[in-house]
This record gives C-alpha cells, structure tokens and sequence, in this order.
C-alpha cells in the first residue's frame, strides 16, 4: 500500500528536527500490537528506537518497505501483517503527530487535511518504481534549486538525496540495518536500492513515460 497525508491547508507538520526524528521514532515504537498512552513519557529518556523493559515483546502491525517526510506530508510504503493493522497503525501515527505538535507549537485540532490515503499496488514492477518515486522523486523536490535542478545534476542529487536523514533512501542504500524497516521483505521483492534501483529512478524521470503513467494509478498526488 502507497499511503500518505499531508497538513491541513498545506501547513507543515513538522518544524524543526525535534519534530522530525519524533516522526522517525513514531515509525519504529506505534507499529506495535502493544499500545501505551504514555509512551512519550516512557520513552522521553531513552534512546532512539529503545523501547521500556516492561513492555512486551515488539509484534508490528505493518512492515514498512519506504518512508519520507517532507515538511508538510509523508509518503510510506506498508504491507500489512495483521489485518487491519495499517488502519491501526495510521491512527496512532496521526493522532500521536497532533498531539505532540499542538502540545508543542501551541495549536488546536488536527494537523493534517484529512484521514490519510492509501493505495494498492498490484504489480512488483509498479512497486519498485513507487519506491523511487517516493525515495528519490520526494527527496529531490528538496534539493537545492528543486526537482529540476535536481534532475539536471542527477548523481550530485542522488549523493545528497542519500544523505537525506528523513527518509529510508540512505539507509537501504547504504545497506545499514533499521529497525523500523523490513530489510528480510525490501530484499524479497528485490527493493533495496542499488545500481538497478538508481536506473529505475533514471528511468521513471526521463525514459519510460508508459512507466510513468501506469504509475499514477499507485500514487496519491499530482505529478
């Protein structure tokens, strides 16, 4: 599932990098059966993707094969282990972003415009290119000068993309374990990102318009 959501008016959901990497830890600790209210609190103090000792043994809900935030939307890519867990675990991201922003930025209702979108993906190959549009096509979009100065210069883009904390590029990439991810499942469908992965990226930007247009049928946007 291609699922994303974006802030209400256009407004930007995250702030600072305070706010990014709550995001980032959101993504490892609310994909869990196990649910704790106070889990800001509990995990305050901890490191990054500790969870506390008395909670019981981590069973995610969804493997997460991609994710990128951008400063007022977030693109993942889910596959659901538990049924209804995508559900689940979009309500408790949601509502857990809401919280913590307008306790922090002094704000009232919810950030986003709306309950988050999704959609299937039904082949591999539409896959592997919605996983570059979203690693590689969202990241370049913050490139300095935007996405066409970041097509004019792609491999000075695609190093600077990769080093792009906020997104699962440089980490698949770069062939480093995260727990957030499902290394066993991105290497099964053969979505670790690599020379191939690069080229599919090429090639959806500048090649295979077919490609291209087939590939509206997974996103969530205008492109």
């Amino acid at each position: 599932m291609h699922v994303y959501n974006r802030g209400a008016r256009g407004m930007n959901i995250v702030k600072d990098k305070a706010d990014k990497w709550r995001f980032i830890k959101s993504l490892y600790l609310l994909n869990d059966t196990y649910k704790d209210e106070n889990w800001h609190r509990d995990t305050a103090e901890l490191p990054l993707f500790e969870r506390p000792q008395h909670w019981p043994e981590r069973k995610p809900l969804v493997s997460i094969l991609a994710y990128t935030l951008m400063p007022n939307h977030f693109h993942l890519v889910l596959k659901e282990i538990e049924e209804g867990g995508i559900a689940k675990f979009m309500q408790r991201l949601g509502g857990s972003m809401t919280l913590c922003f307008n306790l922090k930025h002094k704000g009232q209702g919810s950030i986003f415009q709306g309950s988050y979108k999704s959609r299937t993906v039904g082949k591999d190959i539409y896959l592997r290119y919605l996983s570059a549009y979203v690693l590689v096509k969202n990241v370049f979009e913050l490139y300095p000068g935007g996405l066409q100065k970041a097509l004019q210069n792609f491999d000075t883009a695609w190093d600077w993309a990769m080093a792009y904390e906020f997104s699962s590029l440089g980490v698949t990439a770069g062939k480093a374990h995260s727990p957030i991810l499902d290394n066993s499942l991105i290497l099964n469908l053969d979505l670790a990102p690599s020379k191939k992965f690069k080229s599919d990226a090429k090639d959806m930007f500048f090649g295979h318009v077919s490609i291209k247009d087939s590939l509206k049928q997974s996103i969530l946007e205008t492109w």
